[in-house]
């Protein structure tokens, strides 16, 4: 097996790491939590930092008016099938293809990452500023607009008295490096062709 096949095959197989480390970690910290509180995302599920944390989350948003945290959302059943196809397909293409179909792979797994990130852009700003009218507690804006509690994306963002943070974690870099693996196989793919045909 050619090495630009070889690095396609350990490309195609990265992104599984996803169903065994955390995508993303939210961490929300205030004075009145000694122990910050947090969640991980999974590709399939939310999971608590601390015990009961998401408990706590939700007990404490449900004062705002925001959402619960539900057991499972509908992107929990897409994406780890996505995931699943998506490393096949990249599977058989480390084993019948040329370096030009990893690149088709690179790019397609760019853009679901975009369209992944998207949406959980979306699910967040729905978590943030669809707010209950009718909760026991109303913040409003220096404009007199209703106040959103949406978590930053990526990064820091204060929310009231809580600092919220938002990153990836292992699952997201093993989700890159298979992304950037690809970029490499088809790199090495293609200098090769270009030394067979500059000594053919």
């Amino acid at each position: 097996m050619k090495k630009s096949n070889i690095i396609m095959l350990l490309a195609a197989i990265l992104p599984l790491g996803l169903f065994l480390f955390p995508l993303w970690k939210i961490t929300l910290e205030a004075p009145q939590y000694p122990t910050p509180l947090g969640m991980y995302i999974y590709i399939n599920d939310f999971a608590d930092v601390n015990p009961h944390d998401i408990k706590n989350i939700n007990l404490m948003n449900h004062y705002v008016g925001m959402k619960y945290i539900p057991e499972a959302i509908p992107e929990f059943k897409i994406f780890p099938t996505v995931i699943i196809i998506t490393s096949i397909l990249g599977l058989l293409i480390a084993f019948k293809g040329n370096y030009k179909w990893f690149l088709g792979w690179f790019i397609l797994m760019v853009v679901l990452s975009a369209a992944g990130l998207y949406d959980f852009y979306l699910w967040e700003h729905d978590y943030g500023h669809n707010l209950d009218p009718k909760a026991i507690m109303k913040f409003t804006n220096p404009d007199g607009t209703q106040m959103g509690f949406q978590p930053p994306l990526f990064g820091t963002k204060l929310i009231l008295n809580f600092t919220a943070h938002s990153y990836p974690r292992l699952g997201s870099l093993f989700l890159a490096l298979g992304i950037a693996g690809a970029f490499v196989a088809y790199w090495v793919g293609k200098k090769s062709k270009t030394v067979q045909a500059s000594t053919a």
